[in-house]
């Protein structure tokens, strides 16, 4: 049985998040990702393999190399449910400040 791994799980690891960030300039195989990190090569293609299999990255061939590259699909959805926070963090703010206001105009 293969589960599918939690976006959030995924991009929870600072190793992925630079990986996720490499790549959102442009695409790169394993090995030049690889480049930029102080880990051995296996560890970061583990790293990729998350990153895949939550969706966050996909994968094209060219030639003999394998491309990574963000899934901005994915990464819209990760973005709407965000905004569905933010949303609800701003009104409370903006609440928050009514309230203040409120309480501040009492007082004179």
């Amino acid at each position: 049985m293969n589960l599918r791994r939690d976006v959030f799980q995924a991009i929870s690891d600072p190793t992925r998040r630079a990986i996720m960030l490499l790549l959102a300039s442009q695409s790169m195989t394993a090995g030049v990702i690889a480049t930029h990190f102080n880990s051995a090569r296996p560890t970061i293609s583990k790293h990729i393999k998350v990153l895949t299999e939550c969706e966050l990255v996909k994968s094209h061939q060219r030639g003999r190399e394998i491309h990574y590259e963000v899934n901005i699909t994915k990464m819209k959805e990760v973005d709407q449910w965000l905004k569905e926070f933010q949303t609800i963090w701003e009104n409370r703010f903006v609440q928050l400040d009514e309230i203040l206001l409120n309480s501040k105009n009492d007082k004179k």
